[in-house]
């Protein structure tokens, strides 16, 4: 058994075991890094704040104007207190509103909306030139004359359109309206019988102005209208017929055609053959022989009982 004796001296660290906090460089720049913070805050002395509803025309503008406190509710105007807000809408990408840019021409630039973010580095096409070919934007027309070939297409189509409504027209006006001629007048002049200054104004001679009454085209015609009748046409073909010959008993019979005869109705007229018809004939017949001699074995049948009864009562009166 090991004694107490026995066991080796306990070690003595000559090193000690804390770690120097400011020799390690990223903890050494954060240190001086907060320290300067906290130096220039120190340096900031907050200005005396206002009571409030004492606060006429004050406008905070500066830090100290907040005297470490909130922003005033009571004016409305963008504040940052203690700064709080202004990096975030300093940077670049903090707003999505763009400013207003013009091209060379002094045109808006729409297209600077695809122009940001992660295309702001890149080419990007975004007008109808950009489509264009580099060998055919030599030969692009001018303004002048694409407004010429404007002018042109214009006019063919006016009058292509105009053609059709004239086609149209025309089709649904009347042709057979009578043309009024009112080029066609004469003057007649004449001396009235009756030459006083009670009749005609007292005037000797008068002239008068003759022309045709016009027509009224939707007036209804003051004649009627007579069918002359269909003048006899040329006479109807002959039919040629095969010479009469005298009729046999086989053509007699093939000829014959039974009538219809069937069990069951027919109200709407079918058409029967005429191999049907046969057959329903011979049924008929078959069914009509069968019945009458049922009747007969009946007939028979009373007869003999009426003969035993007879019979009988004669025997035992």
């Amino acid at each position: 058994m090991v004694s107490l004796m026995d066991l080796p001296p306990p070690t003595k660290a000559t090193t000690t075991t804390h770690y120097d906090h400011s020799n390690d460089p990223w903890l050494k720049q954060l240190f001086i890094s907060s320290e300067a913070e906290k130096s220039k805050l120190a340096v900031i002395k907050p200005n005396s704040v206002l009571p409030y509803l004492n606060r006429p025309g004050f406008v905070p503008r500066k830090v100290e104007d907040f005297g470490e406190g909130g922003a005033f509710p009571e004016i409305h105007i963008a504040q940052y207190p203690l700064g709080m807000g202004r990096d975030k809408l300093g940077k670049p990408g903090g707003s999505n509103i763009l400013t207003v840019s013009v091209d060379a021409h002094g045109n808006i630039a729409y297209d600077a909306i695809v122009k940001q973010n992660e295309n702001s580095k890149k080419i990007v096409y975004s007008q109808y030139k950009d489509l264009i070919p580099k060998f055919f934007k030599n030969g692009v027309d001018t303004a002048e004359e694409i407004e010429k070939v404007i002018q042109e297409t214009t006019q063919e189509t006016k009058t292509a359109l105009e053609k059709i409504v004239n086609v149209r027209l025309s089709a649904a006006q009347p042709k057979s309206v009578p043309k009024q001629s009112s080029s066609k007048s004469k003057f007649i002049k004449y001396k009235p019988s009756q030459q006083s200054a009670a009749f005609n104004s007292g005037a000797k001679e008068r002239v008068i102005r003759m022309v045709e009454m016009p027509v009224d085209p939707l007036e209804l015609p003051k004649f009627k209208h007579k069918r002359v009748p269909k003048a006899s046409g040329s006479p109807p073909v002959p039919i040629m017929h095969s010479p009469p010959r005298p009729v046999t008993v086989k053509d007699e019979q093939d000829w014959k055609i039974p009538p219809c005869v069937s069990n069951w109705k027919n109200p709407k007229g079918y058409t029967i053959p005429l191999e049907k018809q046969h057959k329903a004939r011979e049924a008929v017949a078959l069914r009509s022989k069968v019945q009458k001699e049922m009747l007969m074995k009946e007939k028979e049948r009373k007869e003999q009982e009426l003969r035993i009864v007879v019979t009988d009562s004669l025997i035992y009166p």
